[in-house]
């Protein structure tokens, strides 16, 4: 395993621990502030309106600028804003801080895949994406437990930790990161840079960009309705308690965190990255629409041990896809595909909700998000993205749309 890999995968390890922080935490912060249980969501909603609204300049700005520079403020930003999340002495100020982690967040996160390509040897990119995937998915079964774990000391202590850990991988990424420049090509003697909402304009031209994007929208809609309400249905289903429901949810991240270590095994046994995507989705589609109809509670928890497997293989398969659209502005399809990924888990949650509450129960929540999924590898076959790399119609550069 090479020192980029390991790099990629703590800092995405450390990142997906500060974003799932707050949920177990949310009680112990409501009460130490005072706010009640409408707006306490806040102290979530913060983080995610950050990192959503500023994903989407931070992607087209560090395709113009050095992208290790970018990465190591973006991480720099991240680490002492957590920290300063310890030092919060009221609902508002918790709020601003979690604000500024993401923004932070916004500016590291899609770095690192954009990042790979460029460091990373092409047949070792699935496996580097594959492992860093399992940074986000190890944090969801070990962080998040740690972090809790560490609160029992005090509130504070879990956003201090993050925060000098998150420190401590700049300096490991100033030193051993090269530098990544952007590629632009000169123009009558002088370098041609793209205007920064300009770069989006190659992804909005192309009919493969676009429908690819429609896909991965899909496919987060989907898995994100069903996880929303996963928790609710084993209590409603199985009667499970919270911590029950807690070591759950860290078997599925074990899943999650197996199928991102395993994809590129995936990939040799089926012979190609589309191949793992199709069957995949299908399965996964189909699991989905099952898993409700199960009536006992190791019988569920297996099979959806297995959807989250299968998904683990398949969202590195599918990010590397996206950023291959267009080597020039990797840090745009990042970026987009992040802001993609928190539009469609929010626009799921609420989805999810409405159809618990109008028809009374999970099942069509699991329907839905098989719908979702079919859907989504119907749009990724329509626009062109799993056909073989000679046959794919290339993107205008960021520098051509001017």
């Amino acid at each position: 395993m090479s020192k980029y890999t390991v790099l990629f995968f703590l800092i995405m390890f450390m990142i997906g621990t500060d974003t799932f922080l707050i949920s177990p935490l949310l009680p112990t912060l409501q009460e130490q502030f005072g706010v009640p249980t409408g707006i306490a969501g806040w102290m979530l909603g913060a983080y995610a309106l950050g990192s959503a609204l500023f994903a989407l300049v931070a992607g087209p700005l560090s395709d113009g600028l050095n992208r290790r520079t970018v990465l190591l403020g973006g991480l720099l930003a991240f680490a002492v804003a957590t920290a300063l999340c310890g030092l919060a002495n009221s609902f508002w100020t918790m709020c601003l801080f979690r604000f500024l982690a993401g923004v932070g967040a916004a500016f590291t996160a899609p770095q690192v895949w954009a990042s790979i390509p460029s460091v990373v040897p092409g047949p070792r990119i699935a496996r580097t994406m594959g492992i860093a995937f399992a940074g986000l998915a190890a944090s969801q079964a070990f962080g998040v437990p740690i972090g809790s774990w560490l609160a029992t000391a005090s509130w504070q202590v879990p956003f201090w930790a993050i925060g000098a850990a998150s420190l401590l991988l700049a300096v490991l990424a100033y030193a051993i990161l090269p530098d990544m420049k952007p590629d632009m090509k000169p123009e009558n003697g002088k370098a041609k840079r793209a205007a920064l909402f300009r770069r989006y304009v190659p992804l909005i031209a192309s009919g493969q960009a676009r429908g690819g994007f429609f896909a991965y929208l899909l496919l987060h809609l989907g898995v994100g309705a069903a996880f929303a309400f996963a928790g609710r249905w084993l209590a409603d289903g199985f009667a499970l308690p919270v911590g029950q429901i807690g070591n759950v949810m860290i078997f599925l991240g074990l899943g999650n965190l197996f199928g991102s270590a395993a994809g590129s095994y995936a990939v040799r046994l089926l012979g190609s990255q589309p191949r793992v995507i199709v069957a995949g989705l299908l399965a996964a589609a189909g699991l989905y629409a099952a898993m409700p109809h199960l009536h006992h509670i190791a019988a569920a928890t297996a099979v959806y041990f297995l959807i989250c497997v299968t998904l683990g293989a398949v969202f590195p398969l599918v990010m590397g896809l996206l950023t291959a659209l267009n080597a020039s502005i990797r840090g745009t399809i990042s970026s987009l595909a992040n802001a993609t990924m928190n539009g469609a888990n929010t626009l799921g949650a609420w989805a999810a909700g409405l159809l618990y509450v109008q028809f009374g129960g999970y099942s069509p929540i699991g329907l839905f998000a098989a719908a979702c999924l079919a859907l989504s590898l119907a749009a990724f076959l329509r626009s062109g993205m799993l056909r073989a790399d000679e046959q794919k119609q290339p993107l205008r550069s960021a520098g051509a749309a001017e």
